[in-house]
């Protein structure tokens, strides 16, 4: 397919996900020089999406004191569309929708259907299986994870997935756009949760126990691991920025999976979530939010 980095580098992109994750990807891709296509079957999340990519893009560049001509450029790479038609002769489609395993089998037997031989199909799933994903397709040898973090233009890894099926040669295609759209990757065998969500969750969950039973405020639990284990930010302080409602996913997936009381889900988390209360998103979570 692309033997070099600099073919890589020629690549048509497309991402099916107008949300904070697929905006967010397309903009990184957009700003490493691709031509993307971000699709979305609901027009208004394209219109916040288009916003969002912008504002995103003016205050990147201000912190960065960079030349905010180059913004105009870099948000005429990306053409936004609700035909999922117009994906078919991309050569690497990054699905970023919803966190549902059978909805996101359905996109991708529909993406295997219209789109060309070519064509790499790559989910940012945070957790799903890849091989499942792929069994949905003709083509599992070119299903791939490839999960982003949020934000997506500050967060530096992705962690590259291999389906049991997935090809030595779309891995390799996979980890050369990962470099050059600026990025450090990791190299993971499908697994529930993969590596870092894997890790992350149990201790973002023993925090909301901790809270729930009353033994520190979430100021407390929050400067505590700040301090004593030289974190950037709270473990209760995270759960807002991912979001509460996707933290619950990704926990519940894990168990589900695994069966191992140690990812069991906190009952403070489902309240939170069936309060509405999710996080940053909403202006109000473990913390208040403007």
């Amino acid at each position: 397919m692309f033997d070099s980095l600099w073919e890589v580098s020629l690549m048509k992109i497309g991402v099916l996900g107008a949300g904070t994750m697929g905006n967010g990807i397309a903009q990184v891709m957009a700003s490493a020089g691709y031509e993307v296509i971000l699709c979305d079957v609901n027009k208004e999340m394209l219109g916040k999406a288009a916003k969002m990519i912008d504002a995103n893009l003016w205050r990147l560049y201000k912190k960065e004191d960079r030349d905010f001509n180059e913004i105009g450029q870099v948000l005429s790479r990306i053409t936004f569309t609700a035909e999922k038609n117009a994906l078919v002769d991309m050569d690497v489609i990054v699905e970023a929708i919803v966190e549902n395993i059978d909805w996101k089998k359905k996109v991708f037997a529909e993406l295997d259907a219209i789109c060309e031989e070519k064509t790499i199909i790559a989910s940012n799933t945070s957790g799903l299986s890849i091989t499942e994903i792929g069994a949905a397709t003709d083509r599992a040898d070119r299903v791939i994870g490839m999960h982003f973090f949020n934000p997506v233009p500050v967060m530096k890894l992705v962690e590259i997935i291999r389906g049991s099926d997935t090809s030595n040669e779309t891995y390799e295609i996979i980890a050369r756009l990962v470099q050059k759209i600026g990025k450090e990757s990791i190299s993971i065998v499908d697994a529930p949760l993969f590596v870092v969500n894997r890790i992350l969750v149990p201790m973002l969950n023993e925090a909301m126990f901790v809270l729930g039973e009353g033994i520190a405020s979430a100021e407390d639990i929050d400067k505590g691991m700040m301090l004593g284990t030289n974190q950037p930010i709270g473990p209760l302080a995270l759960a807002d920025l991912i979001g509460l409602d996707t933290l619950l996913s990704v926990a519940e997936t894990l168990f589900e999976e695994t069966g191992d009381s140690k990812y069991r889900v906190p009952p403070l988390l489902r309240k939170h979530v069936r309060a509405g209360h999710l996080g940053r998103k909403t202006g109000r979570g473990f913390y208040q939010y403007n």
